[in-house]
């Protein structure tokens, strides 16, 4: 326990009160005004559209840069004194996350009509998909500069251009609701990302020098087959579960009506915004505290160190949200949207078993068990489908969010038995076991 608070007054917190945490404030701000401009001025029917469009999105921007940007930053740290490697790094990344870029870039804009009715039914919005697909590209500029400044440890200026991109973000999209409701809104969407182009700009200007070792003759594939797992593994958890909210939701709309589909999204909105502060904590300290783990007690101290820590306080904080939830309604959306309160209790406990179990699973990450990944994965994706499916047919709009917390739950009791030995077993007298 003390190594663990050694580690964030040391370690994390010097990152998190500087990036993180200023970075997730602005943003769960920014979310929460969205959300009430949305709930004021367009209503649940239109928070069900936004929300298809959204996870539509988070899907194509995911493949965009082929899941590539978090093993990028760790290769560019690694090589950065080293002209050669960060030469072949760079040219290789660059010219295959912009030729990816392109290529879907024009699948989405020429196939704009079957996505429009994917995800929006029978309202015509295909100038909103073909928009996307006009800035996809500069989205995965943006992340390819991004990741450089990131990789080179330049995190005041990131700071000063995430909260910059956040405010610019927040004002264009306020405007837009106000003056064009759902059609603002929707353009809002898939323009803001793109407005994030500041952080091109101000990172060229910074890492000139390094734009001017980027050439399409140092491409090495080598790298590629370096970067391959991570980006296996962050295009399946990033793609698939913006695919499923997506059937989900469209379930909803067809079987129960669009305005409870609505509310389904308001809730997982919600949800969003205490899981980023969560979630940061453990991407800053448990991944890279696993990675650095040698032996099985090392392990289980540092699962139960966050159990008994971090996970009281979450359980506290998601207490008051459950208890405080009609003042939440009042304050976040409007009382059109009272019946979400009946939603919050299945979501909050299915949001507590999945910060137990996400603990537990980033040990996949941390130790590079990809295929273990995968398909605990792709088995939670599964599950909260059919669960969803099923438990909507049988308890109407609240079976959605049921289906979230029996997904989680099952992942938890599965997690568990993967690495049952690991944090229940017998360990050896020397504390030398294998980890």
């Amino acid at each position: 326990m003390k190594k663990f608070f050694h580690y964030i007054n040391n370690e994390v917190l010097v990152k998190a009160a500087s990036l993180n945490t200023a970075n997730i404030s602005i943003k769960i701000l920014a979310g929460i005004l969205i959300s009430k401009f949305i709930a004021v001025f367009i209503g649940p029917e239109g928070m069900s559209l936004i929300g298809n469009l959204r996870n539509f999105l988070s899907t194509i921007q995911s493949i965009s840069i082929a899941g590539l940007y978090n093993g990028f930053v760790k290769l560019i740290g690694k090589h950065k004194n080293n002209v050669k490697e960060l030469t072949n790094t760079l040219s290789t990344v660059f010219y295959f996350g912009f030729f990816a870029s392109l290529i879907l870039a024009f699948l989405c804009y020429y196939n704009a009509e079957f996505i429009n009715e994917l995800i929006f039914f029978n309202n015509n919005y295909v100038y909103v998909i073909k928009t996307m697909a006009i800035v996809l590209p500069f989205y995965s500029l943006n992340m390819f500069v991004f990741a450089i400044m990131n990789g080179f440890s330049k995190y005041r200026i990131l700071l000063v251009i995430n909260i910059t991109g956040q405010i610019l973000g927040l004002l264009v999209t306020l405007l837009l609701i106000k003056q064009e409701n759902i059609d603002g809104a929707l353009i809002a969407v898939v323009i803001t990302p793109a407005l994030n182009l500041l952080i091109t700009i101000v990172g060229i200007a910074f890492r000139k020098n390094l734009m001017s070792i980027i050439n399409i003759t140092d491409i090495q594939f080598s790298v590629l087959r370096n970067l391959s797992p991570n980006m296996i593994m962050a295009l399946v958890s990033s793609i698939a579960l913006p695919i499923v909210y997506i059937i989900i939701r469209n379930y909803l709309i067809s079987e129960i009506g669009i305005k409870e589909a609505g509310y389904w999204t308001a809730v997982t909105r919600v949800s969003d915004y205490y899981l980023m502060f969560i979630n940061s904590l453990m991407a800053l300290y448990i991944l890279p505290r696993f990675a650095e783990l040698k032996t099985q007690t090392e392990f289980r101290k540092e699962v139960f160190s966050f159990y008994k820590t971090v996970l009281p306080v979450f359980a506290l904080i998601l207490g008051v949200i459950y208890l405080s939830r009609s003042l939440l309604v009042t304050l976040l959306f409007t009382e059109e949207f009272r019946p979400i309160e009946d939603l919050m209790g299945y979501q909050i406990l299915g949001d507590f078993m999945r910060v137990m179990s996400m603990v537990i699973a980033y040990k996949f990450l941390a130790k590079k068990m990809f295929t273990h990944f995968i398909i605990i994965e792709i088995f939670l994706f599964v599950i909260m489908y059919f669960s969803s499916i099923y438990l909507i047919d049988a308890f109407g709009l609240k079976g959605a969010v049921m289906g979230h917390c029996l997904s989680y739950l099952m992942h938890f009791g599965i997690v568990l038995l993967i690495f049952g030995s690991s944090l229940f077993g017998v360990i050896n007298d020397e504390g030398i076991d294998e980890f």
